[in-house]
């Protein structure tokens, strides 16, 4: 079963990703908030793709404050972690920030919330695990 950890500070929205990804992707899905978390599951091979908040609003790693982007660049950093695939998803955008984004972090795909297609999220999701494999 393909594992899924949702880094998330919404809680409407970490139930929202919990229920497509298990009910439609068939997928066992962590979520939380905390990045330190993630990181070490990462590290541990225990996930196989990421869906990161890009706004995270008290998070913290290597005890500094950090949004998705850098929660993503930290991943790609790490040799251990610098494969596994990174999905952004954020519900402030706006023209060209997908682009922007994506550069910025090293994600390998991009989605706005609300998820309004949840369908297309979980192929999206899938897929990236598909190339990643």
């Amino acid at each position: 079963m393909k594992r899924v950890f949702v880094l998330e500070d919404d809680p409407y929205n970490a139930v929202l990703f919990r229920k497509l990804l298990e009910k439609l992707g068939g997928c066992e899905v962590i979520v939380s908030e905390d990045p330190e978390l993630l990181v070490a599951q990462a590290r541990a091979r225990q996930v196989d793709i990421v869906v990161l908040d890009v706004s995270l609003r008290d998070s913290r790693l290597d005890g500094r404050p950090v949004n998705g982007v850098d929660v993503c660049r930290a991943l790609r950093r790490d040799a251990v972690t610098a494969g596994v695939p990174v999905l952004l998803a954020t519900a402030h955008a706006m023209q060209g920030d997908e682009q922007r984004l994506l550069e910025e972090s090293g994600a390998d795909g991009y989605v706005s919330k609300p998820i309004l297609q949840p369908h297309d999220f979980v192929r999206r999701a899938l897929g990236l695990m598909e190339e990643a494999a």
